[in-house]
């Protein structure tokens, strides 16, 4: 039996701390006072560098899609413009049935699938042609008129009149909106372009010529409506006439009669 350590009298005997064991006043590895922050453990206010690099990544990465997401627009916007810009051109020259979906293509520089993307056969592709063809009529009249300078707004008119009618002699407007148009998309088509361009513009035009005591007190809805139906079937008379032009004269002296006619009544 192994003799025990003989102790002075009067003096406790010394305490050792067990492994692992430490004393009340001393911290343990991995343990801070509560006023320290661990290692790891950060503020609520203030992110970890992992944290702070994820967000970084995070928002790189959204702002990478949100920049291929814009030019994948604008390269689809870039696509159809180019497919309606040429079949326009080769519409208004060889015809709807004269140009096909290759030759479009081809001239494009895209590929059948990007035509096929766009637009649902070459049909859908000449309604897009001939709507871009009428705007652009449209607005042109539109602007020639706030340039100019009538007497009067029934003269406005007139002049609005004269110049649509100019319009139809040649060009893209005659060979897409007016023979192939009716031909190929159905009449429909025109009336769809009439209200979407033309209608509004002329029931405008009306009511301010009655407005300004300059046309005769008349229904300005069943007149706008009687003057679109002489337009149509004067344009289109013109547009297939042998002589284009001659057929316009004719057709603009009577038209222009029948504005005249709206002034109001002297006596």
């Amino acid at each position: 039996m192994a003799a025990k350590a003989q102790v002075p009298e009067g003096q406790e005997p010394e305490r050792r701390e067990s492994p692992g064991q430490g004393s009340p006043d001393r911290e343990s590895p991995g343990q801070g006072s509560p006023d320290r922050e661990s290692p790891g453990q950060g503020s609520p206010d203030r992110e970890s560098p992992g944290q702070g690099a994820g967000a970084q990544r995070r928002r790189a990465v959204r702002a990478g899609t949100i920049r291929a997401q814009a030019r994948r627009a604008e390269h689809a916007a870039d696509t159809r413009e180019a497919l309606i810009a040429v079949a326009r051109r080769l519409f208004a020259r060889d015809g709807f049935d004269g140009t096909g979906t290759e030759q479009i293509v081809a001239e494009a520089r895209v590929t059948r699938g990007a035509l096929y993307h766009h637009f649902r056969d070459k049909a859908d592709l000449f309604r897009a042609v001939m709507a871009q063809a009428a705007g652009d009529v449209a607005q042109r009249l539109i602007d020639e008129q706030l340039a100019a300078e009538a007497t009067s707004p029934l003269d406005d008119i007139r002049d609005g009149v004269s110049a649509f009618l100019d319009v139809c002699i040649g060009g893209d407007f005659q060979r897409i909106v007016l023979v192939d148009g009716p031909r190929v998309l159905g009449a429909d088509a025109w009336e769809d372009l009439v209200d979407r361009y033309g209608r509004g513009i002329l029931e405008e035009w009306l009511e301010r010529a009655a407005e300004t005591g300059a046309l005769d007190a008349v229904p300005v809805r069943a007149l706008a409506r009687l003057l679109i139906a002489m337009l149509t079937e004067a344009s289109l008379e013109i547009a297939r006439a042998d002589d284009p032009a001659a057929e316009r004269a004719e057709l603009g002296e009577v038209l222009d009669r029948i504005l005249v006619g709206l002034r109001p009544r002297l006596g």
